[in-house]
């Protein structure tokens, strides 16, 4: 009869399988495929080489285990590597009894076990792997140091929810998977359990969607895979808003913690104080990263000083409840969305999460508010930045007003609160999809409705679909009339005047431009929008051929914007200022002016400036002899227009340069070389295109000549015209798109 395998007869079989010699030890065998920690597999041996104790931390779930033992196995000393698994040692005084029983060390003496391990292992040269102490962090540090000082020719490889916090360790913190390894993975495991699956078409959408919407948690993954033996991946993610009772597994051969995902993620639950999982439960109410202020403002009270809450929120972050990341705003921290969802249950289970729905809705109130006063000052690439970050939350704000009784008003003043956001930072379909939602609904506010009424219009405009612009401007004047609200009426006559300025009725839009700069000095109001104001009048009167006094209106504006460290207006006066510099034959001067009002469009991600200003510069660009790169120009600015709305607003005076362009492009080019340069320009990105538009002018400033400018893209797109020569950021990441 052959004799059963133990662990390590059957780990070194597949070592052997995989190429690799055998090695001591008891780490188990390998029993599904490995996917991706490319990065980690050759970060830990190097740790490991460089520190004895290296600790790898993160959520439940999230593959810790799996990546201590394959690298444990890889580096393979002499003496082998061991595992240890502390999950079901409740006991701290039994930790050195595990450890010397996962290490098959007998000992009948009354010599302590650590005395056991300490005079066993003084000459021998193991890693030790020692797995989910999180509850034991105290006697496994204790001993863990004792040992690494005592035998010098031991390593541990610890993983866990957080560091064991002893002198020399070096700590990896473990990141979800990333869609294209999680993808794999989920295939690979769905496959398992449902032969020949290989999603493609709708079906690969719907995997990489729940791979997303699982955070790439390998737990989570392989539990949501075993769940297609009876639905589609499609059906699956439909029902993952109960994802911890759809997830729950039947699976025998996992530790009990790992049975579903409700308690993977309750392991680490039943392991916090009090006073962190009230935290652990208030922070489900944020959406994406927040910071420092706005937790302590939003999270504290009823149990949890404010004073404490940094100190509670540092435990969270030392157990992989909470992830601490650097972004353009300063330190920030973040939960997993499947932690945020316990999380959240358990904030309902004690009936305060509408209180904290609430705290977190005034937070990103305030927020708004002071984020649109401060547009209108040199803090305003910052605030650009701020709502970049925050947008989640301002999403949850709003959502929470817009279906909440009684909250109406509330939305509406925010949705047009974030008028800065829509249109100053490029997100003018979201803008739209937040100012429909909240002008239909009856907030009995009106000052509230009339600001949400004007933005829509507003967006609408720059959009391109006048009639609900129309529509929404026209109800806003009648009720500012109505109720007396100066400071709506004159918005919405100013928003009319934009609509006839891109509709060609241009002394229409002079006249209620002039009516509107003069309500807005009556009032005293001046921001970015009185200035965008000023800048639609020198439009209007250049388009009529009056073009000192749109240079008069826009060198003022420009004064304006300097003197208060505006920007985004800034960038529009410029597109003017070029336009006229053009117009009287100033080509070079044109062509900085333009230049630089792309550079600030993109910085603020303001398509419609950006592409503006493309178009713009593709005529100057055939006008200086190229028309090879203007074509290419004119198509990368069609591959934009899309994302902003009707080309051009099919305005003939805003489409002027546009057509006397490609009209030149052609004659020079030939039909058939014209539509390939223009196919060559819509395959670039948009920040592929601003990159080379402005690595143009830094050629002609510094005299250098771009290789192979003359030269027309080949039709399906040369290498020339899909990637950038040069960085697409060119003055410190500020063009960044």
């Amino acid at each position: 009869m052959r004799r059963s395998q133990r662990p390590d007869d059957r780990r070194n079989d597949s070592a052997r399988a995989r190429g690799c010699p055998p090695v001591a030890g008891n780490l188990p065998a390998e029993l599904t495929a490995f996917f991706g920690r490319t990065a980690e597999l050759a970060a830990l041996p190097a740790a490991l080489a460089s520190a004895r104790l290296v600790t790898v931390t993160g959520v439940g779930g999230v593959g810790k285990s799996r990546l201590a033992a394959r690298v444990a196995a890889a580096v393979g000393p002499r003496d082998g590597a061991w595992l240890v698994e502390l999950a079901g040692v409740r006991d701290p005084h039994l930790v050195e009894h595990a450890v010397a029983s996962a290490l098959e060390l007998t000992d009948h003496t009354r010599r302590s076990p650590r005395q056991v391990l300490l005079d066993r292992l003084a000459g021998r040269e193991l890693l030790l792997v020692v797995d989910g102490f999180e509850h034991l962090v105290d006697a496994t540090a204790s001993l863990v140091q004792d040992l690494l000082l005592r035998c010098p020719g031991l390593r541990v490889l610890a993983a866990g929810r957080r560091p064991l916090g002893t002198a020399g360790e070096r700590v990896l913190p473990l990141a979800p998977m990333p869609e294209p390894d999680a993808t794999a993975l989920f295939t690979d495991r769905a496959a398992a359990c449902l032969p020949g699956f290989a999603p493609d078409g709708r079906d690969l959408d719907d995997v990489r969607e729940l791979c997303r919407r699982l955070d790439g948690i390998p737990l989570a993954l392989e539990l949501a895979a075993g769940r297609l033996r009876v639905l589609s991946p499609g059906q699956l993610l439909a029902r993952l808003d109960d994802r911890f009772r759809l997830l729950a597994g039947t699976r025998r051969d996992v530790p009990p913690r790992h049975q579903t995902l409700r308690t993977a993620i309750g392991w680490s639950h039943e392991l916090c104080t009090a006073r962190e999982r009230l935290l652990w439960a208030r922070l489900s109410v944020f959406s994406g990263p927040f910071d420092l202020e706005s937790v302590e403002y939003v999270c504290s009270g009823d149990g949890l000083h404010a004073d404490d809450v940094l100190d509670v929120l540092d435990e969270l972050l030392a157990q992989s409840v909470v992830s601490r990341e650097e972004s353009p705003t300063g330190v920030r921290y973040r939960m997993l969305d499947t932690v945020r969802a316990y999380g959240s249950e358990w904030l309902e289970a004690a009936g305060d999460a509408a209180r904290m729905r609430r705290r977190h809705r005034d937070w990103y109130m305030g927020l708004a508010t002071w984020c649109e006063l401060d547009w209108f000052s040199p803090r305003q690439t910052e605030v650009a930045t701020l709502v970049e970050c925050e947008l989640p939350n301002l999403r949850t704000a709003l959502e929470f007003c817009l279906t909440e009784p009684d909250e109406t008003h509330l939305g509406q003043y925010l949705a047009g609160t974030l008028w800065f956001c829509w249109v100053g930072c490029g997100r003018l379909a979201e803008g739209r999809h937040w100012l429909e939602r909240a002008v239909e609904l009856d907030g009995a506010h009106e000052e509230s409705r009339l600001k949400a009424l004007w933005v829509l219009g507003y967006v609408a405009i720059l959009q391109g679909d006048t009639v609900p612009a129309l529509c929404a401007l026209q109800e806003c004047q009648d009720t500012a009339e109505r109720t007396g609200s100066a400071v709506a009426a004159a918005y919405a006559v100013h928003r009319m005047g934009c609509l006839a300025l891109v509709t060609d009725d241009m002394p229409r839009a002079e006249r209620l431009l002039r009516t509107a700069l003069d309500q807005y000095r009556r009032i005293g109001e001046l921001n970015s929008n009185v200035l965008m104001g000023q800048v639609e009048l020198a439009m209007a009167l250049a388009f009529q051929g009056a073009l000192g006094d749109a240079v008069e209106l826009c060198e003022d504006a420009r004064q304006v914007c300097e003197d208060h460290g505006e920007r985004w207006a800034l960038a529009y006066a410029l597109y003017v200022l070029g336009y006229a510099a053009w117009t009287h034959g100033e080509h070079g001067r044109a062509r900085d002016l333009v230049t630089r009002c792309l550079d600030l469009d993109h910085a603020f991600h303001d398509l419609l400036g950006t592409v503006l200003a493309v178009e713009l510069l593709a005529l100057f660009t055939v006008a200086e002899g190229d028309a090879t790169e203007a074509a290419v120009l004119q198509g990368a600015a069609a591959r934009i227009w899309p994302s902003v709305g009707l080309p051009l607003f099919g305005s003939e005076h805003f489409g002027g340069p546009h057509a006397l362009c490609e009209t030149q492009a052609r004659e020079r080019l030939g039909d058939e070389r014209y539509e390939a340069c223009v196919r060559a320009g819509a395959e670039l990105s948009p920040d592929v295109a601003v990159s080379r538009a402005l690595r143009r002018q830094h050629a002609e400033a510094t005299g250098a000549c771009r290789p192979g400018l003359g030269e027309p893209p080949a039709p399906s797109g040369a290498p020339e015209t899909r990637e950038p020569a040069v960085s697409p950021t060119t003055r410190g990441g500020e063009t960044a798109g």
